[in-house]
């Protein structure tokens, strides 16, 4: 069985109401969603469980881009973890010629450094 993702929601929707919205296109056997560990509160995010590809599809066809508590939400098959999409960029601020470190930027080195955009000549 495979679940769906449902990315943009509102941060007061709640699992019932999660329940509510899937209903007319069969039984929901599973609802997650993600938390925030600092507030408690929903995320925006979360998964169901349908039981099959014809109404998965059908609930994906009617809900994608449906406006629901003020947002429009984002329907689609959920991706097994670690088979995301490309590559969202760098993971930290640096690289060959960014950062600080070995061949990075920094005062005296070539890079730029905070100084760059100052007027201020520092002796």
């Amino acid at each position: 069985m495979k679940s769906l993702f449902v990315g943009n929601m509102s941060f007061q929707t709640t699992e019932s109401e999660l329940r509510e919205l899937f209903a007319p296109f069969g039984q929901v056997t599973r609802v997650h969603m993600a938390m925030d560990r600092e507030t408690g509160r929903a995320r925006g995010l979360h998964s169901s469980k349908c039981p099959t590809t014809r109404k998965r599809r059908l609930a994906m066809t009617a809900l994608d881009g449906k406006e629901v508590g003020g947002r429009n939400l984002k329907v689609n098959e959920a991706r097994p973890k670690g088979e995301g999409g490309p590559p969202r960029g760098p993971k930290s601020f640096g690289g060959p010629s960014g950062g600080r470190g070995p061949g990075g930027g920094g005062r005296g080195k070539g890079g730029g450094g905070r100084d760059r955009f100052s007027n201020e000549r520092l002796p």
